[in-house]
Order: structure tokens, then C-alpha cells, then sequence
């Protein structure tokens, strides 16, 4: 049976469930999305270094110990570089492909690193901020992009979040280095350069890694790009997606010649696809993961947790549970469904976050009593218990797999520029505001946001688990104009086998 043909990814697989692959099942594709993991693990890092480097920063420098805007400067102005690197990283994938981005992703985080070991003053450092922020930038569009492209739909999800188990798994790796270096002679600069090793190690593995196939395929090299298939592929399974994927690739490719940033906002069914993805984005900062992230050591020490030493051990354990939860978010995503996930975790959100909050306002108003300070502990831990599993993977592996190839790297680099938008304006607010209206209002107002969340997930993002890049598309279709609308049509969706909760909301 030719894939053009078959009744849907799940479908198809139920009629060959021999031909049916598990996460562990090949070596090659697993060792490909590790690989090209270690930009999650770069992304990750440099989220959390900054938090325990902040701490010996301001004993090095009185300027920014004097200063919050200074310090939240030193935090954002890697968010800053991400944004544009997540801007122009879709172009980048689209035109030189996913391989050369990654290469570029990683010279320029390297460059990054020695900057900031290096700093004589703060300035310097911001502007190796900066720099290392392009470079995670464009690696956190290429990572899942690279990863989905290469993966067989059954598995997808669990793949791509692989790349964010790396960025969990980095942000703990970083807690350890703080915790290594806490008390050997140039603390932060340490904490800061050695983030530049997993670059160089990862610029060197993938010199040995194909590029992507779908992008090889588009870009007409079709012999490299079954070459990679072949590799991914059983042989009684290789003939038909290499034939489905010919179909499919057809139609992107004429649509590819004219597509333009302005397009995405032209298509009804890509503006509702942009909608959920760039919402997910959004919301997975707003919901205030990063302030977790950022300056957990600051908040425990706002709860009464003075000692550096402390602050950093208890941000540890946060960062261990949030790399924890990830891995049954990978289990999760692709049995229980990407939106399923999605609503659970922010229903633990917005619970965590009243805790938190609750924290706050009984210790400011009781300041003599430490056991508030282990409530802060315990909701900083439950809301990375519930945020892990979901609002991390789901936000990343929704928006590598709902635009069409033609627009996957330009509509997934908006979309990451969303995200780090909104973490900038988080992380450049966050202690402000904290110090503005106090930190359990703060936290309360996250909270608020998390209920609206929950609301447009319900209403605005689909479930995706298990389907190919093409029955997705076929979901804004319908969404967009009905089965009566352009498009396929109603036939052509239930030839393909998508049921009728497939295309609801």
C-alpha cells in the first residue's frame, strides 16, 4: 500500500503495526536527536547559570549589586539576542538548512562564553550576554525543527521533547557548576565559560550528521535525502514515505517560491496555526517559568534563605525535578496527547502559584516564622512538579509540527521569537514588580494568567499526537473554512482517516 494512499499516519500503522516504531527502537535516530539536543542543553545552561552567577557578580561589581534594572539587564540582555536569533533563525534553516544553522548556533555561543569569562566590567559581560543569546536564539528553532523532520510520526513528540529534556537537563548541569566553583577563585567567570564547551563538542558531532531529509528533498537533492530515510526507515516502511513524501512535497514546493514572512498573516489557516503556536509560546513565559528559572536562588533567599551556598543547594532540587518531570513528559506527550498535557499542567500552574503566593503574604506579614520559607520551597517544587511534564515540552513540539514545510522554519522562528519576547519582558520585570507591589502579588498575577491559559488551549489548540505533518495541515483547513471550504474538503479529510475529534478544537 503507497503512503499517498493509506487512511492517516494511525491508521496506516494499524494496518502494518510491525512497521510501527518505539522511542528506543533505532540507535540512529535517537543519537541524531541528542545530538542536535545539545542546543536545548546550551538553551538551558544559560538559563540557569545566570541565576547563581548573579549572586558572585554583584560581589565583583558594586554597580550592578546597587542596581536591580543592572542585574535584570545582565539576565535579559541574553534574551534580547535570543529574540533576534529566533527572528532571523528561520530564515536561516529555510535557506542554508537546518545542519549549517546549528554550526553557526555554536560558534557564536562559544564566542559568547569567552566574553563573558572574561569581562573586565559589567558592560563587557552584557555584551557577551548578548551573544550567547543569539546563538541559543537560533538554536531553539533549529533543535525541534531538525529533530521533528527526521522523526517517524508514532514517535515525534517524545522525540522533540527530548530536545527540551536537554534544556531542563542543562539548566541542572548548571546548578551543579555553580555549585562546583561556589568556592574556587573566579566563581561566576567559571560558572559563565564553561558553557562553551557543550558548543564545541556539539559543533563537532555535527559535522557527522546529515541534514534534514524533508529539507533535503525540498531543496531537490532527493538521492541525500533517502540516503537519511534509509537510515530511519525499515525497508518494507522506506518505500512509502519516501512516496508519500514526494506527494506532499509536490505542492510545498510551489508554495515555497513565494512564501514570505507577510504570507503567514495573508492564510486564514495560517494565522489560526500561528495563533496556537505562538499563544503556546506566550503563555509557557508568562506563566512565569523563568522567573523560576532566572532567580530561584533570589527567591528562596526573599523567603528567608540567606546563605549563597543554601540558595543554590534548594535551586538544585527544583532544577533536578524539573528535569525529572520532563522525562514523563516525554512518556506523556505522545500517549495522553499534547493538549490533554497541556490543561493538566497549567491547572497544576495556577494551584503552585497560589501557594507561592499565599508563601509570601503570610511571611511578610509574619516575617519572625521560617516556615514560610519552606512553603515558598514547597510551591517553587510543586510548580516545576506540574509545569515539567507539560507547559515545557508542549509549547516546543505543537510548534514543530503544525506549519507546513514551506513555512516550518519561518513561522517556527516567529513563533520562538514570541517566546523569547515574552521570557525578556518577564525576566526584565520580574524583580521590579517584586519590589513594586511585593513578591506574593507578583506571583498571584502569574497565577491569573495561568487561568486564561487554560482557556485558550481549550479553545485554540488541536490535538496533534500521532498525525503526520499533512493531516495537521489538513486541520486548519478545516478549521479555517470548513469542510465545505477550500481545500481537500470533507472526503478527502475522512479518506485520510481524520475522525472528527482530530479537527475539534
Amino acid at each position: 500500500m503507497a503512503m499517498g494512499s493509506m487512511p492517516g499516519s494511525s491508521g496506516y500503522l494499524n494496518l502494518y503495526p510491525e512497521r510501527k516504531m518505539t522511542f528506543f527502537s533505532n540507535t540512529y535516530v535517537l543519537g541524531l536527536t541528542v545530538i542536535a539536543g545539545i542546543g536545548g542543553l546550551l538553551f538551558g545552561y544559560d538559563t540557569g547559570v545566570i541565576s547563581g552567577a548573579l549572586l558572585y557578580i554583584k560581589d565583583d561589581f558594586e554597580a550592578v549589586a546597587s542596581s536591580s534594572f543592572l542585574q535584570e539587564t545582565i539576565v535579559s540582555m541574553a534574551l534580547v539576542g535570543a529574540m533576534f536569533g529566533a527572528a532571523t533563525g528561520g530564515w536561516i534553516n529555510d535557506v542554508f538548512g537546518r545542519k549549517k544553522a546549528t554550526l553557526l548556533a555554536d560558534v557564536v555561543f562559544a564566542v559568547g562564553s569567552v566574553a563573558m569569562a572574561a569581562a573586565p566590567d559589567a558592560y563587557v559581560l552584557i555584551i557577551g550576554r548578548l551573544l550567547v543569546g543569539l546563538g541559543v536564539g537560533v538554536a531553539s528553532v533549529t533543535a525541534p525543527v531538525y529533530i521533528a523532520e527526521a522523526s517517524p510520526s508514532e514517535i515525534r513528540g517524545g522525540l522533540v521533547s527530548t530536545n527540551v529534556l536537554m534544556i531542563t537537563g542543562g539548566q541542572f548541569l548548571s546548578y551543579l557548576v555553580n555549585l562546583a566553583f561556589t568556592e574556587v577563585p573566579g566563581t561566576w567567570r567559571w560558572m559563565l565559560g564553561v558553557s562553551g564547551v557543550p558548543a564545541v563538542v556539539q559543533f563537532g558531532l555535527m559535522l557527522y550528521l546529515p541534514e534534514s531529509p524533508r529539507w533535503l528533498y525540498m531543496k531537490g537533492d532527493k538521492t541525500k535525502a533517502i540516503a537519511v530515510l534509509s537510515k530511519i526507515y525499515a525497508p518494507a516502511r522506506l518505500e512509502d514515505e519516501i512516496e508519500y513524501l514526494s506527494s506532499q512535497l509536490a505542492e510545498e514546493y510551489q508554495r515555497k517560491k513565494t512564501s514570505r514572512y507577510m504570507d503567514v498573516f495573508k492564510s486564514k489557516e495560517l494565522r489560526l496555526a500561528f495563533l496556537a503556536g505562538a499563544g503556546l509560546q506566550a503563555f509557557q513565559q508568562f506563566t512565569g517559568i523563568n522567573t523560576v528559572m532566572y532567580y530561584s536562588p533570589t527567591i528562596v533567599q526573599l523567603a528567608g534563605f540567606r546563605s549563597n551556598q543554601l540558595a543554590l543547594l534548594l535551586s538544585l532540587v527544583v532544577a533536578a525535578m524539573n528535569a525529572a518531570g520532563t522525562v514523563v513528559g516525554i512518556y506523556l506527550i505522545d500517549h495522553v496527547g499534547r493538549k490533554k498535557l497541556a490543561v493538566a499542567s497549567l491547572v497544576g500552574v495556577v494551584a503552585s502559584l497560589v501557594i507561592l503566593s499565599g508563601a509570601f503574604f503570610a511571611e511578610s506579614a509574619d516575617a519572625s516564622s521560617g516556615i514560610y520559607g519552606w512553603v515558598a520551597v514547597l510551591g517553587l517544587a510543586l510548580y516545576i512538579a506540574f509545569f515539567s511534564p507539560g507547559m515545557g515540552p508542549v509549547p516546543w513540539t505543537v510548534n514543530s509540527e503544525i506549519y507546513p514545510e514551506a513555512y516550518r522554519g519561518i513561522c517556527g522562528g516567529m513563533s520562538a521569537t514570541v517566546n523569547w519576547v515574552s521570557n525578556l519582558i518577564v525576566a526584565q520585570t520580574f524583580l521590579s514588580i517584586a519590589d513594586s507591589i511585593g513578591t506574593g502579588p507578583t506571583f498571584l498575577i502569574l497565577a491569573g494568567i495561568a487561568v486564561v491559559a487554560i482557556i485558550f488551549v481549550l479553545a485554540f489548540v488541536p490535538e496533534t499526537k500521532g498525525l503526520t505533518f499533512e493531516e495537521v495541515e489538513k486541520i486548519w483547513i478545516e478549521r479555517a473554512w470548513g469542510s465545505a471550504g477550500p481545500g481537500p474538503g470533507r472526503q478527502v479529510r475522512e479518506g485520510r482517516g481524520l475522525l472528527n475529534d482530530d479537527v475539534g478544537a
